[in-house]
């Protein structure tokens, strides 16, 4: 049984980590918070990712949302996002709707939304950042869409101005979409070139080339979710090539796990992180200073 604390000994391992860095605890931008039935169907489809893929995927922390917020905190996430994002029109106003509900009562999560190209997108998403959104989420391949969609201009624009954080997952990884890849996000970029992009997963597989955008573009931050894992160096392996460019971009890297749906213990990302060996400072700048720097996270108070 894990323990109320977070999961026993794995949050006990995780906070001595925490400990040694200095730092005061991790700031993770990738994690997972929707409505239950919409989780439950995302649930199910990893369930059946095996058939689909060929890859198994056993779910390691599937919890009620109260016990799921209760591990993180157990681990020492002093900040955590709720992902979300809609695969249809007339899905994403309901979804801001529910994690705006979340995020007030839930305070170290940082507020997110998310968005889709469709009639009234402008007016849902500006109203998102006047309720507070900190943080929005968009899934391209899910969503199926382009992101340089017309009708998303003067949302993007809104981003852009607000100085927003926006994670994208526009990498071609687990398989590829319609509008993954380096290419819809750099006609974006080229478009909006202030707009501060979070990439997921690191780009997987297109590592280097989203490595690329965020040379040329100030705002492209690239999230570590599943990347450097077991699972993922099996799956679509980090260029060794491309680890100095890990360390050039130090401060642009960010922690993300995408708890609750890995197939893996939550500390086997942040030994993944450890194990490149690039540092106890860009250690640091990944697990907690890069993100507080970004969404303006202050050390907590002891709880």
């Amino acid at each position: 049984m894990r323990s109320e604390s977070g999961a026993g000994g794995e949050g006990d391992d995780i906070r001595a980590l925490v400990a040694r860095l200095g730092i005061p605890g991790l700031v993770d931008v990738h994690t997972h918070f929707m409505p239950q039935n919409v989780l439950d169907k995302v649930w199910a489809y990893f369930d059946a990712v095996g058939p689909l893929t060929g890859v198994e995927w056993p779910i390691t922390y599937r919890e009620e949302e109260e016990r799921r917020v209760a591990l993180l905190r157990g681990f020492g996430v002093v900040a955590f996002t709720a992902m979300l994002y809609p695969h249809k029109p007339g899905m994403a106003a309901w979804l801001n709707s529910w994690s705006a509900d979340f995020a007030a009562r839930t305070p170290d999560c940082l507020h997110t939304a998310t968005l889709f190209p469709e009639q009234g997108v402008e007016r849902y998403v500006r109203g998102a950042l006047d309720a507070g959104a900190r943080v929005f989420k968009v899934h391209l391949q899910v969503g199926g869409f382009d992101p340089t969609d017309a009708r998303l201009h003067a949302a993007w624009g809104a981003l852009a101005d607000s100085e927003t954080p926006v994670v994208v997952h526009c990498g071609s990884g687990p398989s590829p979409g319609n509008f993954t890849g380096p290419g819809p996000m750099g006609r974006l970029l080229a478009r909006h070139p202030r707009l501060r992009v979070i990439v997921a997963h690191m780009g997987m597989p297109e590592y280097a080339d989203f490595l690329d955008l965020a040379q040329r573009y100030e705002g492209v931050h690239l999230d570590t979710t599943m990347a450097f894992t077991d699972f993922s160096e099996r799956l679509a392996p980090f260029p060794e090539a491309e680890l100095k460019r890990l360390v050039e971009l130090g401060d642009r890297i960010l922690l993300g796990t995408d708890f609750p749906n890995i197939p893996y213990p939550y500390a086997h990302q942040l030994h993944a992180l450890e194990r490149l060996g690039l540092g106890d400072d860009w250690l640091r700048g990944v697990l907690y200073c890069n993100a507080a720097a970004l969404f303006h996270v202050k050390p907590p108070l002891d709880r």
